[in-house]
């Protein structure tokens, strides 16, 4: 095989607030933490076991900014992108590694209020953007009376 492919999907928990960083031309980076879950049953023990991990997201410009002023920490979220790897030198003059999620897509899922509500009610609908995208999403047009009649049944 010839070709490669760079690509993660995770569903998650916002860690933090999404931090953004503002450049002189105009451009945005967002940075925000989503952990997931893997739980299992410890056959030796019989107890349930929850691994947490922690993924560092990152998402550009417009994107960045309907992700700061809709998600906050506990929302849940559906992030599509690619894992870049990156360097730099500390303040201690140690080089540092991270492995970062570059988000093309995202999905809000939940917000926190509406995940600590056990109670009735029904779950609000996801709202999807893809990062190249420069307006924030909507929710879908509401079919009208004339496109019922077009239907050959």
């Amino acid at each position: 095989m010839s070709g490669t492919l760079n690509k993660v999907m995770l569903i998650g928990h916002l860690g933090d607030e999404v931090k953004m960083h503002y450049f002189e031309g105009g451009g945005s980076i967002g940075r925000f933490p989503i952990a997931t879950n893997e739980t299992y049953t410890n056959k030796s023990t019989g107890e349930r076991v929850t691994n947490t991990d922690w993924h560092n997201c990152v998402v550009r410009n417009k994107a960045a900014e309907i992700c700061e002023k809709y998600l906050s920490k506990g929302d849940k979220v559906y992030v599509e992108g690619r894992l870049k790897n990156r360097q730099w030198q500390g303040e201690d003059g140690n080089t540092r590694y991270s492995t970062e999620v570059h988000v093309q897509e995202f999905t809000f899922l939940t917000t926190k209020k509406e995940s600590m509500q056990s109670g009735g009610g029904s779950a609000p609908s996801p709202q999807r953007a893809n990062t190249e995208d420069r307006t924030p999403p909507k929710s879908p047009a509401p079919l009208s009376q004339e496109a019922d009649d077009d239907l050959p049944f």
